[in-house]
Formats: structure tokens, C-alpha cells, sequence
């Protein structure tokens, strides 16, 4: 099957997944969702930074009270930069001249102006929330010129990262669209090849010409047996829009359980998106310190490393085979070598499907459909994740551990 034709059945408008920005079909859509916009922990009290999410700018701040606040990128009066401001108790003041907003955009202060001015004064500001160590954020409903505060739906939860462990916290930026990884996330085949001689070289130990793809209340399921006397299949989960929930094979010896991993893939825009991991590592509770203080470790030598080893290998100035012991996290450097090596944005139309894809061909086929219903002003699917629908590694029962 030739990649156009898994939603040849759709106009092109409805094909075009990866153009995000404000007015795009693919842009409105996924403004109806929560994304995550940034590590808590890259955000102290008191500080702004600008944020630029889905091919448009915002203000990030964190009040000095330690909640977080997205707004406007920019003052209402002459239209310079907020983040470049004051935070003062939960509000940002302008850098310019000295005009102050609080976190629903409300102009609260204007110091050479009448006192009456500031209330006539709001910028948008956007719902914006804490969990898991993230910052997320509804970019959603507002529309060009208007102010104010929209009402998102509720921000999903995943209960199992709520449990005893070692949660960690990982972000990044490749350099393609965000689409990449979303096929990639349900395209479970790839492991045997792309991660081969790696951590994740276990989930090669699955029957190639066995793999499901079935659309559920959360997104797509991906289903494949394990080859492994005794083992059984493994759930990889896909939730709509951009999450991927599955299990991780252990790294380390105390490591008493499968992790669990959950993922959200976010455009910056169009050509460029940020990866959010949030991995949580089982250990028994007398090692959860000692295995906190050496992942921190491991996460201190820093993403960048790996990012331009990828840059070499794609330039054909280094080879994978040979780089591999560069970099701290070597399955995140085959995929950085995959992924952007696919292009920005893919030649979709030359592309030949074939039945391992059968993921890839229902995500695409999935979105096309809300695409279309989104621009014909139909019902969306309202998606959920029952209680009972969780990512499995296949080794449930026994086996390799």
C-alpha cells in the first residue's frame, strides 16, 4: 500500500496532519486537548520565559506563590515580550512600562495611567495545571482577538505514576514534525532493527508477522505476541492525540519491575516538537534514594550529547555502530537518527505500506476521520481511558523479568 493511500478515502485538507499552527485543521484540533508545555522543575517561582507551543508564542510564569501561569506572549499596549518582565506575587509585570497582569490576563496596573484604564485592559490567558512534574496547559477555543479565559475539559490522569517508585522527568526537542513519533509510537517492529544491541532490544522477542492494531475509547492498541516460551502479549497504548503509555524493560538490577513510561509528543511547530517522558521505575523502598541520586546522575550529563551525535551520524560523519558508548541513553539516539531522519516533514506520498503497518495505517486513517468531522462542524470522539485498558510488557506470567 502506497503511504497516501491509508486515507486516500480523505481530501487532502484532512491528510495534513503535520501544519499545527493557529487556523490549521490539524492546529484546532489539537488545541482541544491538554499538552504539556514544560518541566516543573525548569520553572522556579518568581521567573517568566517565553514558550512558543503549536506555532504560536505565550508567556510561562510561575507566580512567586509557585503556581503556574500561561498568558499572551505579549503587553496589550505597545506589544513588547511579558517574559522579559517582573513577576510580582501571581502577576507579570511589563518590562516596557511597567504595565502589570494578573493570571487571568487582567491588566491590574498601569502607573502612569488613570486608575479606570486597567480594568478596560485583558489579554488571553490559558488554563494551565501541575501533575506528574509537568506543566501542562489548554491552548484551546480562543480565537484570534479575543481575551479572556476559556473553559478546557478535565486534564487526564494516570494513576499508575501516582504510585511508590523513582519518578523521572526527561524533555527534548527533535527536529521534525511531531507526526514522526506518532507513527512511530504505534509501529512496534521497528525495535528489531532500530534498537537493536540496546536496552530495548528485548522487545524484538516478538513475532513479526503477528502484530494488531485496533482502535479503543483511549486511541489505537497495539498488539504483539511474544516469542518467549510462556510469554504472552504485549499492549502498547496509544492515546489520542499524541500520548504513548507502554512498559519499559528494567535497566538496572534493582530494578524489581517492569517501569511504566508514558509520553506526550508536542509541536513547537510544524518542522520542530518537544518530546515529555515520564518514566517511573519500580525499586524496593530501601534503594529508592541511592537509584534517585544515580539516574539524577545519568540525567546530568545532559540530552545535547546525544542530539548531536545524531546530527553526525545523519551527515554520514560517523556511523551508529560506532558511536554508540558517546552517549548516555543510546535507544533515544537511534530513534533521534529514525525519526528526523524521515525529513521534517516526510514525503508522505512515496511511501509503501505494508501489513506490519497496520498501526501507522489506523492512527492516520483515525485522525483523517476526526479531521473531517472537526471541519464539517460533526461530533468528535471523546476520548477516554477505561480503568481497566493498561500497557502490558507480555511477561506478566513469567518469563524474562
Amino acid at each position: 500500500m502506497r503511504g497516501s493511500d491509508a486515507v486516500a478515502n480523505y481530501p487532502a485538507a484532512y491528510r495534513d496532519f503535520v501544519h499545527v499552527g493557529p487556523g490549521t485543521l490539524a492546529g484546532r484540533y489539537l488545541r482541544r486537548f491538554w499538552h504539556p508545555v514544560a518541566l516543573g522543575q525548569d520553572l522556579p517561582a518568581g521567573h517568566a520565559k517565553p514558550l512558543r507551543i503549536l506555532g504560536e508564542d505565550f508567556t510561562l510564569y510561575r507566580g512567586e506563590g509557585g503556581t503556574p501561569y500561561v498568558v499572551a506572549f505579549r503587553c496589550a499596549h505597545r506589544g513588547t515580550q511579558l517574559s522579559t518582565g517582573w513577576v510580582e506575587g501571581d502577576c507579570v509585570r511589563c518590562f516596557y512600562h511597567g504595565w502589570k497582569y494578573d493570571g487571568s490576563g487582567q491588566c491590574v496596573e498601569q502607573p502612569a495611567e488613570d486608575a479606570s484604564f486597567a480594568s478596560k485592559v485583558k489579554i488571553q490567558s490559558y488554563p494551565t495545571e501541575e501533575y506528574l512534574g509537568l506543566i501542562f496547559a489548554y491552548l484551546g477555543d480562543a480565537q484570534p482577538g479575543d481575551a479572556g479565559a476559556v473553559t478546557p475539559p478535565a486534564l487526564p490522569r494516570f494513576p499508575e505514576f501516582e504510585a511508590e517508585g523513582v519518578l523521572e522527568l526527561e524533555s527534548f526537542v527533535r527536529p521534525c514534525t511531531y507526526f514522526n513519533d506518532l507513527d512511530n509510537a504505534c509501529d512496534p517492529l521497528h525495535v528489531v532493527y532500530t534498537h537493536a544491541n540496546s536496552r530495548a532490544q528485548i522487545n524484538s522477542l516478538v513475532d513479526m508477522s503477528n502484530v494488531g492494531a485496533e482502535e479503543s475509547e483511549f486511541g489505537v492498541t497495539i498488539k504483539v505476541q511474544r516469542t518467549t516460551k510462556g510469554a504472552g502479549t504485549r499492549l502498547n497504548l496509544f492515546g489520542m492525540p499524541n500520548i504513548q503509555l507502554l512498559k519499559l524493560a528494567p535497566a538496572d538490577s534493582v530494578e524489581t519491575a517492569w517501569r511504566d513510561f508514558v509520553s506526550w509528543r508536542v509541536p513547537v511547530d510544524d518542522e520542530n516538537y518537544l518530546t515529555f517522558n515520564v518514566n517511573l521505575f519500580h525499586v524496593a523502598e530501601d534503594a529508592t534514594e541511592a537509584y534517585r541520586e544515580q539516574r539524577a546522575a545519568v540525567l546530568a550529563r545532559g540530552m545535547g550529547a546525544v542530539a548531536g551525535v545524531a546530527r553526525e551520524v545523519l551527515a554520514g560523519r560517523a556511523e551508529i555502530d560506532d558511536v554508540r558508548d558517546q552517549v548516555w541513553d543510546l535507544v533515544r539516539l537511534q530513534d533521534d537518527v529514525a525519526l528526523a531522519g524521515l525529513g521534517a516533514i516526510p514525503e508522505y506520498e512515496n511511501e509503501h505500506l505494508g501489513r506490519s503497518d497496520r498501526g501507522v495505517i489506523l492512527l492516520r486513517r483515525i485522525w483523517a476521520r476526526e479531521l473531517r468531522a472537526l471541519a464539517e462542524g460533526r461530533p468528535l470522539k471523546e476520548w477516554r481511558r477505561p480503568a481497566d485498558l493498561v500497557a502490558t510488557s507480555g511477561f506478566e506470567s513469567g518469563g524474562l523479568q
